[in-house]
């Protein structure tokens, strides 16, 4: 009986939300069993769920063209579109100490974001921008882009994900001065409910000196620059 009222309220809070994309915290939402099992493991239970999923549609598994779609979405799933829930995926991100002095602003534009809703696992396709101040550390370049991905490849809402890559940075750097922008469409509002393809939902997080307005709307306004070097 409790777990049938369980059910119906967990489903009352879902209807409750609705489309709106509410996250709970900046820490993606994991049990701490996550990773008990090993990823073998977890590609062949996804794959057996898959394979249920697609034959409760109707799908006919025997077809040749079908016949592989289980397997390939649960090897998907674990080693490419949600490796970054596994913290052995995170990537080593070295520091160098800023021996020319550099003391502006650094900024990676146009980040690719290929990331997953939480909410309906359709994509979440954009850019992210992220700047940092060094106080005395310089990070390489290609490692914030591997932030960037490593946190994309979960299962996200997009404030959490601003969130995090800030947070990762601000850690391997050693200060609060970094900032990050996201803008990205969502295919769970492009593509089903209201179907809106136009939009983009744009998130931005702001940390230290990026707080300042001067030094905001400088980073900002690097972001308008042509870039363009065809």
């Amino acid at each position: 009986m409790f777990e049938v009222n369980s059910n119906k309220m967990n489903d009352e809070r879902t209807e409750e939300i609705g489309e709106n994309h509410i996250g709970t915290s900046a820490k993606t939402p994991l049990r701490a069993d996550a990773f008990d099992i090993s990823d073998k493991e977890k590609i062949e239970r996804i794959q057996d769920s898959v394979k249920d999923i697609l034959e409760t549609l109707g799908m006919d598994l025997t077809d040749d063209s079908m016949q592989g779609t289980p397997k390939r979405v649960a090897k998907a799933f674990v080693n490419e579109i949600f490796m970054g829930l596994d913290p052995k995926n995170m990537p080593k991100a070295s520091t160098f100490d800023n021996n020319y002095n550099y003391g502006e602003m650094l900024v990676e534009k146009n980040i690719v974001v290929y990331s997953t809703c939480e909410h309906h696992l359709l994509p979440i396709i954009g850019r992210a921008h992220v700047a940092y101040i060094s106080n005395g550390k310089v990070i390489g370049l290609s490692k914030m882009n591997r932030i960037v991905e490593y946190f994309s490849k979960r299962p996200q809402v997009q404030e959490r994900l601003t969130m995090q890559v800030v947070q990762a940075m601000q850690e391997a750097l050693g200060t609060e001065d970094v900032a990050c922008v996201i803008d990205a469409k969502h295919l769970c509002v492009n593509s089903r409910g209201i179907k809106d393809i136009e939009s983009s939902t744009v998130t931005a997080e702001f940390g230290g000196k990026f707080k300042n307005k001067e030094t905001k709307r400088e980073f900002l306004d690097y972001l308008k620059m042509d870039t363009d070097f065809d």
